[in-house]
């Protein structure tokens, strides 16, 4: 859910998916980025966020997890370089001056790598730090993911919690064959970024590479609802992950093979509903 449902990757050099990103970034603003709401909740709950909690978000999104953990008095600073559209979203969210709304004083929303949201000088270093991007459903989904928590973790005090999220296993997550379709329909270009089913170690391997310490897990139930068949394409368009789909094929086509997968899954009354499982890991910084 910012931020994010999964890490954006575009297809290989030379091939620009032909899609409007504004719209992407408000469908998943208003859309999909909700689905991962429990996770966010069961994380915050656990860890008891609150007045006293200085959280850095890596990968924020448009800002709905930085919102939920300022809502119950954390201070939140997110970060961020894939998608400008859903900062822009974010910054509306948490620092709203332009809507006539007294903007947040303990929160920031940086376009760039963690090392640009270093504390200032004096001011107490972060004491939680989130990745609430879910991997485990792309090919090479974490690949930098260490290098990010690599830089944001000294900017950590000793001991702060690290969550990571991933994708639950393939059997418990009704989504994932929706998602074997922009696998088929890009591998004729040969995509790294082709699905793949979650390991039950994703997360753990994670951290080790990054030099953090396991400290405990958990498992939360993360359905998908939507209004209808065309709300939960539009959704699972916001996500990125059928972006080299419509550019190996087209906008057409993807949408024809998105609803048909989506068929087993609409309820009588038009809604669709994926039951899903994601899991997190909370890992220590040395």
């Amino acid at each position: 859910m910012t931020p994010t449902l999964v890490r954006q990757r575009l297809p290989r050099a030379g091939a620009t998916p032909r899609v409007d990103q504004c719209t992407r970034a408000r469908d998943w603003a208003e859309i999909q980025e909700r689905m991962l709401v429990p996770l966010y909740e069961a994380v915050y709950r656990r860890l008891d966020v609150g007045a006293g909690t200085r959280l850095l978000g890596l990968g924020c999104g448009s800002g709905l997890a930085l919102l939920m953990a300022a809502s119950r008095g954390a201070s939140v600073t997110g970060v961020d370089t894939s998608s400008p559209e859903r900062m822009t979203l974010a910054r509306e969210r948490l620092l709203p001056e332009g809507w006539g709304t007294r903007a947040r004083a303990d929160a920031r929303v940086v376009d760039g790598t963690p090392e640009d949201a270093a504390a200032a000088p004096g001011d107490p270093r972060y004491n939680l730090v989130t990745a609430f991007e879910p991997i485990g459903c792309l090919a090479g989904d974490s690949e930098g993911l260490g290098d990010l928590l690599a830089t944001a973790t000294p900017l950590a005090e000793r001991g702060t919690p690290v969550v990571l999220a991933g994708w639950g296993p393939p059997e418990r997550c009704a989504t994932s064959a929706v998602l074997r379709v922009a696998a088929k329909l890009t591998d004729p270009l040969r995509s790294t970024g082709s699905w793949r089913p979650a390991l039950r170690d994703d997360l753990e391997e994670v951290a080790q590479r990054a030099g953090l310490r396991p400290d405990g897990s958990g498992r939360v139930a993360c359905p998908f609802g939507y209004a209808d068949v065309d709300n939960a394409v539009r959704g699972l368009l916001s996500t990125g992950l059928f972006d080299a789909a419509i550019a190996a094929t087209d906008q057409a086509q993807v949408d024809k093979e998105l609803t048909e997968a989506l068929h087993p899954h609409r309820r009588r009354d038009g809604t669709v509903w994926m039951p899903n499982v994601f899991r997190y890991l909370i890992a220590r910084t040395p």
